[in-house]
């Protein structure tokens, strides 16, 4: 399944379901059918996936991810690159005051 973030102020962001997910979780939300991030509230879901990234950067950077090998590193799409273009559309949607909202 597909998630749309959609505001009348930026193109739509679809992400597979897992991706999605996680980053609903990440600011508090609860993944489901449809479901709103005001403008409001997008200061602080941007800053919740910012200190999500850092603290998965650091992490990995200090060497405690030992479930990810060598070759699987080269492989796997980070969180920054996979949450950047939501990032985007609540900073756009907010600085006009618009909402983000979301269906499956």
């Amino acid at each position: 399944m597909l998630y749309k973030f959609k505001s009348p102020v930026a193109a739509d962001v679809i992400m597979l379901q897992p991706n999605a997910e996680e980053l609903l979780k990440i600011i508090g939300k609860t993944p489901g059918m449809a479901g709103i991030v005001t403008a409001a509230q997008a200061p602080a879901a941007i800053a919740a996936l910012h200190a999500e990234i850092a603290r998965r950067e650091a992490k990995s950077e200090s060497g405690n991810d030992a479930s990810v090998s060598a070759h699987d590193e080269d492989q796997i799409i980070s969180l920054r690159h996979r949450a950047m273009p939501f990032i985007d559309l609540l900073e756009c949607s907010s600085a006009a005051g618009k909402d983000v909202v979301w269906g499956v």
